[in-house]
């Protein structure tokens, strides 16, 4: 009997042992992964966190993994971004009758931190949520329509930016830093690869992403000069005549200048495991 006993203790032992060695043999180095899905707009034009008008975003990314928990992950993404006072719910802000669009170019890096143990190798560590803090950094360049033609707001300076008369006021630069928090969920349909799907929203350095930021300064927009007739500028920083009466006037609040814009993109993507193979030590 104590020979059965013994038997299966060592039987037990060296089952667990073995399958402890090649947990330990397998290595999940990181992942190489694309996603696509909508990107959306909160600022100036969207104060009431509105949800009306998502546009198209997409990623690529790579994960350094240190450990079955912590990573590294390096991203780009594109975020075609638009907005319109015309979705408000506000009906001062639909008077007021601005609209942005704009293409985002993202670079950022985040530490990640899986909730549950994940490695792709054993069917009962594949699944984890996971989280993510970062930094990074964007550029962007906001236009409208005019006329049916394109016009850049940032060159045009429709809060008095660039104009002698507004000294204080300096042309934004187009590029700004971001602080991206992920939310997300991960499972591994085999060894190799991951479904995904993840929440990224990006607290920013400007509040120029709609164009929109302090007051109207409608004595950078004189006549023309040749022509005498007002020039694109003056048509674009205060759109509010469309609806029959203009509110730009000089010093009048246009945008909120105490709060930065900010983004957001909701995607789901596949990823590609990197592993290796260490031969387990007995």
């Amino acid at each position: 009997m104590k020979t059965i006993v013994a038997f299966f203790i060592l039987f037990f032992g060296v089952h667990k042992y073995a399958n402890s060695q090649v947990f330990e043999s397998y290595v999940h180095q990181g992942e190489l992964g694309i996603s696509a899905g909508i990107g959306h707009y909160f600022g100036d034009m969207n104060p009431e966190i509105n949800f009306s008008s998502p546009k198209f975003s997409a990623s690529i990314h790579y994960t350094k993994q240190f450990n079955n928990y912590v990573g590294l992950k390096l991203s780009g993404t594109y975020a075609f971004l638009a907005f319109a006072d015309r979705y408000s719910f506000n009906n001062v802000q639909r008077l007021r009758n601005l609209s942005f669009n704009s293409d985002v170019w993202e670079f950022t890096a985040s530490g990640t931190f899986n909730f549950f143990k994940f490695n792709p190798l054993f069917p009962e560590y594949r699944f984890t949520p996971y989280v993510g803090l970062g930094v990074g950094i964007f550029s962007y360049d906001p236009y409208a329509f005019l006329g049916g033609e394109k016009y850049y707001l940032r060159n045009i300076g429709t809060e008095g930016q660039g104009n002698a008369l507004y000294p204080d006021r300096k042309i934004y630069s187009n590029v700004a830093y971001c602080f991206p928090l992920t939310i997300g969920l991960k499972y591994a349909i085999n060894s190799r690869m991951n479904i995904f799907t993840e929440m990224k929203y990006r607290f920013t350095t400007t509040d120029y992403l709609d164009d929109v930021s302090t007051t109207y300064a409608p004595g950078a927009f004189p006549l023309d000069p040749t022509t005498g007739v007002p020039t694109a500028g003056f048509f674009l920083h205060d759109r509010s005549y469309e609806y029959g009466t203009s509110i730009g006037i000089e010093g009048r609040q246009r945008g909120n200048s105490l709060a930065n814009d900010a983004f957001a993109t909701f995607q789901v993507g596949i990823s590609f495991n990197l592993q290796k193979y260490i031969c387990p030590k007995f």
